[in-house]
C-alpha cells in the first residue's frame, strides 16, 4: 500500500513542481481554500496558539494571521515540491543570505557550527544554503512512516548536497565527524515541544511557560561548536531572506540553558515582526507549567 501511494502521487508532484510559477502560486491558492474552508485543518488548534499567545490583538487582527497563515503554509509546502526541479540559478534569486561571510569565517576556520532553525518561513529551502559552503550540510529530521515518500523527501532536501540524518543517529554522526576533523553545519529545528518524559528544563515561549529542547546546546557543548541562528524573512510570495545571528563560538564558555534561551528569544522576535509566517498549526503549548498563586 506504501508504495501504491507513492507511484500514484509521484507523477502529480513532478507535474506541480514544472508549472510556471504564476500557475503554480494559482494552485496554492485553490489547495489553501479547500483546506482552509473546506477541512478546516487544525482551525481549533491554530485559534488556540494565536489567543493565546498574542492576546493584546484584537479577534479581526488574529483572524487575519489565521488566514494569512494558511495560505503561506501552502505555498512552502508546495516550494517543497517546487524543489524537485527548480533551477540553481533560480533558486539563488529566491533564497538570499545577507551575510554568507559568517559560513566563510568557519570555513577558514575549519570549524563545526549548530544552525538553530524555527518552523517559520521557508525553513525547506534554507537547505539551499548547503551549495553556498564547503562546510558539510547536515540536516536532523524526523523519518516518514512511509519510506517511499520519506526517501522522496531526502531525495528533495539532499538535492543541494545536504545530507539527512535522523534525530536518534545524530550524535554518533557528529561523533564521527568530529574523529575525522570533517567541519560540518548541523541544522536542528529546536522549537517545537518536547515530549514530556523528554522535559528537562522549561523556559517562557511567547510569555507562556513549556518545556524546550535543550539537546542543540548539550551538542554544542560536547563537541565545542559554534552556535548561530538562521533568521529567515518572506520578502514577498516565493522570494525570501536569511541572515545568520550568532549565538555563540565558544558554548563551554556559556551559561547553562544560555544558548537555548538566546534562540527561543530570536524565535520570538521573528514572530512578532511578521506572525503569519510561523508554524500555528503545531500543538506548540500543549503543555504549560501551571504556576501556584498560594
Amino acid at each position: 500500500m506504501q508504495f501504491l501511494a507513492y507511484i500514484i502521487a509521484y507523477p502529480f508532484l513532478w507535474f506541480i513542481s514544472i508549472l510556471p510559477f504564476p500557475i503554480f502560486y494559482a494552485l496554492s491558492d485553490c489547495i489553501y481554500f479547500l483546506v482552509y474552508y473546506i477541512v478546516g485543518y487544525r482551525k481549533k488548534t491554530v485559534r488556540y496558539n494565536l489567543a493565546l499567545t498574542l492576546p493584546h490583538l484584537t479577534d479581526k487582527e488574529r483572524l487575519a494571521i489565521e488566514k494569512k497563515s494558511y495560505q503561506h503554509m501552502c505555498d512552502m509546502f508546495l516550494e517543497m515540491v517546487k524543489t524537485l526541479t527548480i533551477s540553481t540559478e533560480e533558486m539563488n534569486k529566491r533564497f538570499v543570505v545577507t551575510n554568507i561571510e559568517i559560513l566563510k569565517e568557519y570555513e577558514r576556520e575549519n570549524k563545526s557550527m549548530v544552525l538553530l532553525a524555527s518552523h517559520y518561513a521557508s525553513w525547506e529551502w534554507m537547505l539551499t544554503i548547503n551549495a553556498k559552503t564547503t562546510l558539510k550540510g547536515t540536516g536532523v529530521y524526523k523519518q516518514i512512516s512511509n519510506k517511499y515518500f520519506d526517501r522522496l523527501v531526502q531525495n528533495i532536501r539532499s538535492k543541494y548536497g545536504t545530507t539527512l540524518v535522523v534525530t536518534r543517529e545524530t550524535i554518533p554522526y557528529i561523533a564521527k565527524n568530529q574523529r575525522e576533523k570533517i567541519a560540518c553545519v548541523y541544522g536542528l529545528a529546536s522549537d517545537q515541544s518536547p515530549k514530556l518524559d523528554k522535559a528537562f528544563h522549561w523556559y517562557p515561549f511567547m510569555g507562556i511557560e513549556v518545556p524546550v529542547h535543550t539537546g542543540a546546546e548539550l551538542i554544542a557543548k560536547k563537541y565545542n561548536l559554534g552556535v548561530e541562528f538562521i533568521k529567515v524573512r518572506k520578502i514577498k510570495r516565493g522570494y525570501y531572506e536569511a541572515t545568520f545571528v550568532p549565538i555563540t563560538k565558544f558554548p563551554k564558555e556559556t551559561e547553562q540553558f544560555e544558548i537555548t534561551h538566546r534562540f527561543i528569544e530570536e524565535v520570538e522576535k521573528q514572530i512578532h515582526e511578521a506572525p503569519e509566517y510561523y508554524f500555528w498549526t503545531h500543538k506548540r503549548w500543549k503543555h504549560q507549567k501551571i504556576v501556584d498563586l498560594k
